[in-house]
């Protein structure tokens, strides 16, 4: 009898979660909005995808015209990029004061911090989010510079 017990907990214990949780497995939401359409039909993912009370957006690259090359012309980029993230995080029902996680990919990590942190700052306030910078060898579009990557939770609903 204990054998048989035992065997049914270990039967248990190596299912698969979502055997055990069907909703949890399907319990996300694509973000799409008008404007990230033609990516989404293109290239098969989402802006941004709402699982529970979190927000997960996919990467954003600043970059720049062949041959450009100046800090206020990065600068510019990197403003796009983070106005779009806002739009995005819009789209989900959220906002830059729900981040908490950043993550940044670099070309020339040493050289782009500066300037990217200048422009975080215009977005992000305390309590600060986590934030991850990864120097890479090259991003796509061959043209960025870097890719901006956010996690957001959802705001906590209104009082009735």
């Amino acid at each position: 009898m204990r054998l048989i017990i035992a065997a049914a907990c270990l039967a248990a214990l190596a299912a698969p979660a979502h055997a055990q949780t069907p909703r949890a497995a399907s319990a996300r939401d694509a973000i799409v909005p008008d404007w990230h359409q033609a990516w989404t039909d293109q290239l098969h993912f989402s802006a941004a995808v709402r699982a529970g009370d979190l927000v997960f957006l996919s990467g954003v690259v600043a970059g720049l015209p062949p041959g450009e090359t100046e800090e206020a012309a990065m600068e510019a980029a990197l403003e796009r990029a983070f106005a779009t993230l806002g739009r995005v995080l819009a789209a989900a029902g959220t906002d830059w004061d729900h981040v908490v996680d950043i993550t940044t990919y670099h070309t020339d990590i040493t050289a782009q911090m500066p300037i990217i942190a200048r422009v975080k700052d215009r977005y992000v306030r305390a309590p600060y989010p986590t934030w991850t910078a990864i120097d890479v060898d090259r991003l796509y579009p061959p043209a960025g510079f870097v890719e901006i990557k956010l996690i957001a939770r959802m705001p906590d609903p209104a009082p009735p």
